[in-house]
């Protein structure tokens, strides 16, 4: 709640912290700082994004990217980081133009999950 105990408002949506609090506490597992190159790839409309990993764990990330696929979209995540490749079946769930957008992983090969590890 803003002040006053109203909903703040920001460019038109509504934002109430303790919503943002409760979100954050459903992850389920912390986020780390990570940059590492990566791609985006909807091998159902054969379009393919190149990215930046801002953010880790071990359920997912977020990338930098100025026109993230939409929310929803079914995508390919591929991240290099020195020597280490990491490719798993993933689903955005966050995404706003010109910021980026947050992926959960769906599926992880056991090579993938150990270079996840290993960056983690």
């Amino acid at each position: 709640m803003g002040p006053l105990g109203k909903t703040s408002y920001y460019d038109g949506w509504s934002f109430q912290p303790e919503a943002a609090i409760a979100y954050l506490e459903k992850r389920r597992s912390p986020r780390y700082s990570f940059i590492a190159s990566a791609e985006l790839i909807d091998e159902k409309a054969d379009v393919r994004i190149a990215s930046r990993v801002s953010e880790l764990s071990l359920h997912g990330c977020y990338l930098d990217m100025m026109n993230p696929f939409p929310k929803g979209t079914l995508v390919l995540v591929r991240i290099s980081a020195g020597n280490a490749l990491f490719a798993a079946k993933s689903k955005i769930i966050y995404s706003q133009p010109n910021m980026g957008a947050g992926v959960v992983f769906l599926q992880i090969e056991p090579q993938s999950q150990t270079s996840l590890e290993h960056w983690l």
